[in-house]
């Protein structure tokens, strides 16, 4: 899907990283709730009390839970799942576009 219809879009950007990862959020009729952004380059941890679901749309990343071993490279059309309740690391190594959804 490259985009959305009849959503709400919250004008106030979440800003993380002084400014190095940014997302709109974007809430829907029926509850659910992403956020589109943008990472520059560098390297970043997350935490999540809800699952997600991070969609690349162009760029690169690799990314691990937190307390693993192994990376995993996702690129632009594609997305990995993120448990409740955890954190992960991601090295972005070039400007990249991404779509979060939020599950559950």
């Amino acid at each position: 899907m490259s985009e959305f219809t009849n959503v709400t879009v919250v004008k106030k950007a979440n800003i993380y990283f002084a400014g190095q990862v940014v997302s709109h959020s974007v809430l829907f009729a029926d509850g659910a709730k992403k956020t589109l952004g943008v990472m520059q380059a560098g390297e970043y941890e997350f935490s999540t009390g809800a699952a997600e679901i991070m969609e690349i749309l162009s760029g690169e990343l690799e990314w691990q839970l937190k307390g693993e071993a192994e990376w995993l490279k996702v690129s632009g059309g594609e997305s990995f799942n993120v448990p409740a309740n955890s954190a992960f690391l991601m090295k972005v190594p070039v400007v990249t576009d991404y779509c979060c959804s939020f599950v559950g």
